[in-house]
């Protein structure tokens, strides 16, 4: 591992009078883990807290309403609209300037989004009714019906919406709503205050030429859509003074939208508002929220430092800093301040998934930060009504539930399972002080997550990270060796957990045991080179011999090549049907389609993609769209010929597609027979991971949190 200093994002910054640690500030995201009442209460100060011990310079709420209940968008939303939050957020000021952080508030009013309005029977602020849409996008066609139901809930209990077209004492309103807000934020011992000015919120509709269509002097041109937000910048300055800290967050662009927000018009917006007053812009994007890319095209992007042209572009054309999100890795953020194309990185994810990355990085041990894998766990979660968590880090969101207690004694704990499960229960546990014995079948760590990262590269960080954090404890790992009471007897363990994984038998499918078909173990054993006994009948002597030697080399063990090597050669079919379209068929399906497979995915219920996380599954399905992929649902009834597969389509009609491949991604079950011989042996046993039911790696790793929590 590159010891890098990161000596640019670790510096001290400066925003007006503001001084600041470091460059790195922890993105304004919702979270829904306010009170009811839009106080600040127990989880959600925990949950910023532990941001600002982790050594963030900046820790910004979210989408902190400056009406609530008018204008708030989301359940349990933090509000600033009246005096009584003032002592609840000064509360989190105060224990995030004890850990040296400094906060800000994200003042946000929803405008067309505010659903509180729209549910309490309120006209929506907006610069004039939203035109109707040409096309409904691919929204709802990807949710699941239990996702449609919980999202579309609250728009059942909600009559006709009202449009409230903001004239001359609406404006003023606004304005003042804003100011009033700032001022709270001041009085609060909060450090800095940022407007928000994008994501198809209040500011944002009147900015966007798709938005809005006035003609008065609030529309047309670039300068007119920007009059509310400057004459809100110019309120705010005056309410606050000089001295405190005033930015905005806008779109720079606006993404699948006839007409929207360009980067021209952006830059001009940044210019107007650093005439107005403000002391710093931070950069975003925005797009149509009716088709599911715009969630991991606009501020969440997928895209590699997908803003860092864009802020670069507003830097030049502004004099103040100009701060940055976008997936930008830490490497990538110290070299983009070094060259002068921004001044601060904002956060969100990498934060969640590791609070203390910035004291990590501080301490010369990047290694250690425990990675992001961009799954949209978090911003899923609040298309679901629930509140924000992660992926990888089974404590965010959960910070006042969930943290270690400690052992009443030392134990021998036998932990039977090295896949991620089995290995974040050893590196629990072994920080908790008890001797672990991790047991893995196989000759390596990593289980089926292995394979799960050959399709989808973001998973191999995570199971790197934990193998690593494995090694830098003392746990007693044993490869190649098949965990029994026995076993479990001889090094006196006081407790199991069984870790083994899922069950992944080939169902019962005529056919199934044609030669082409390959079942999902089949495709593990095939790309990681075990078990090459089994794919005899499936495979030639050739290309059992190049796995073989691969995994004799070392080379399956390295996945980054196995990825690579796959677009050279791929023992597969040029034609592949898989059957089975949840994570494990989709995520297969992208991979082969990205080397020059065509491949048919058939899915016996109405939406492919369960399992994966909504925002990513947007991605994933637009992804397989566009590299011509075909999705059938609500197929059934198939057989395997000679080289094809025989269906049944949801209109009852038989069908048959050629396919030189078969692969069975589906199957999977919930194991238990080696947690019930340990129970029956007479051994306290615990359950993690898909051997209870597939919950994949946010399943694994939160059940690893859960069970040792208390042992």
């Amino acid at each position: 591992m590159s010891q890098r200093t990161y000596k640019h994002l670790l510096s001290p910054g400066r925003i007006n009078q503001l001084e600041l640690r470091n460059r790195i500030f922890f993105s304004p995201m919702g979270s829904n883990l306010a009170e009811e009442d839009g106080s600040v209460g127990d989880r959600l100060r925990t949950y910023y807290v532990e941001r600002a011990k982790g050594g963030a310079a900046l820790i910004t709420m979210g989408s902190v309403s400056v009406g609530f209940p008018e204008g708030a968008s989301n359940w349990r939303q933090e509000a600033i609209s009246d005096d009584r939050f003032i002592p609840s957020l000064q509360r989190l000021a105060d224990e995030i300037h004890e850990h040296g952080g400094k906060l800000c508030v994200q003042l946000h009013h929803g405008g067309l989004v505010a659903m509180t309005d729209m549910l309490d029977g309120r006209a929506v602020a907006c610069p004039n009714p939203p035109p109707a849409s040409k096309e409904s996008g691919d929204f709802v066609d990807v949710m699941l019906s239990e996702e449609q139901v919980k999202f579309f809930e609250p728009y059942a209990k909600m009559g006709e919406v009202h449009y409230n077209s903001l004239d001359a004492m609406g404006v003023d309103h606004i304005v003042d709503l804003f100011a009033r807000a700032a001022v709270r934020a001041k009085q609060a011992g909060i450090d800095a205050v940022e407007l928000h000015a994008g994501h198809g919120y209040i500011f944002s509709s009147f900015l966007s030429p798709a938005y809005n269509h006035r003609t008065d002097e609030f529309g047309g041109s670039v300068e007119n859509r920007a009059r509310l937000l400057t004459k809100t910048i110019r309120a705010v300055r005056a309410a606050v003074g000089p001295d405190y800290p005033v930015w905005m967050r806008f779109d720079s662009q606006e993404f699948l939208m006839d007409y929207g927000i360009t980067l021209d018009d952006a830059i001009t917006v940044a210019k107007l508002a650093e005439a107005a007053g403000l002391d710093a812009i931070h950069v975003s994007a925005h797009g149509d929220g009716n088709y599911g890319a715009t969630y991991s095209t606009g501020h969440a992007t997928d895209i590699r430092n997908g803003f860092v042209d864009n802020a670069a572009a507003i830097k030049a054309a502004v004099s103040i800093p100009v701060i940055c999100p976008g997936r930008i890795e830490p490497e990538d953020a110290d070299r983009f301040i070094a060259q002068g194309k921004l001044d601060f990185v904002t956060m969100g994810r990498k934060l969640l998934a590791d609070p203390h990355m910035p004291n990590k990085l501080a301490a010369g041990t990047p290694q250690a930060v425990r990675p992001c894998v961009y799954c949209y766990t978090c911003i899923s979660a609040i298309f679901n009504s629930s509140h924000i968590m992660c992926a990888v880090n089974p404590l965010t969101g959960f910070e006042t539930e969930r943290q270690p207690v400690a052992s009443d004694r030392r134990k021998v704990i036998l932990v039977v399972g090295g896949g991620p499960g089995g290995m974040a229960s050893a590196r629990e546990l072994a920080d908790k002080g008890h001797k672990v014995v991790l047991c893995e079948t196989t000759n390596r760590l990593g289980g089926t997550a292995q394979f799960a990262s050959v399709a989808y590269a973001p998973n191999q960080r995570i199971v790197d990270w934990l193998k690593r954090e494995v090694a830098a404890r003392s746990i007693d790992v044993r490869l190649n060796t098949r965990a029994t009471p026995d076993l479990a007897r001889a090094i006196g363990a006081d407790e199991v957990i069984v870790a083994t994984g899922a069950s992944r038998a080939m169902p019962p499918i005529p056919g199934a045991d044609r030669d082409f078909v390959f079942s999902g173990d089949d495709m593990r054993n095939l790309v990681l080179g075990q078990n090459l006994g089994s794919l005899v009948n499936k495979t030639g002597a050739g290309t059992r011999l190049a796995m073989k030697v691969g995994r004799m080399t070392g080379l399956t063990r390295h996945l980054g090549l196995l990825r690579l090597g796959s677009k050279a050669w791929l023992p597969l079919g040029k034609q592949v049907v898989i059957i089975g379209g949840e994570l494990v068929g989709l995520e297969l399906a992208e991979f082969l389609a990205h080397r020059d497979r065509k491949v048919t995915v058939l899915e016996e219920s109405s939406r492919v993609g369960k399992g994966i996380p909504l925002v990513r599954r947007f991605r994933a399905v637009n992804g397989c769209r566009d590299l011509g992929v075909a999705m059938l649902t609500e197929a059934a009834d198939f057989q395997i010929g000679y080289n094809q597969v025989t269906y049944r389509n949801a209109h009852g009609q038989e069908r048959t597609i050629h396919a030189d491949t078969v692969i069975v991604a589906k199957g999977a079950t919930a194991d238990e027979t080696l947690a019930d011989a340990m129970r029956a042996a007479g051994f306290t046993v615990h359950t993690v991971g898909d051997c209870t039911g597939v919950g994949y790696i946010e399943g694994a790793m939160r059940d690893a949190a859960l069970v040792t929590q208390g042992i």
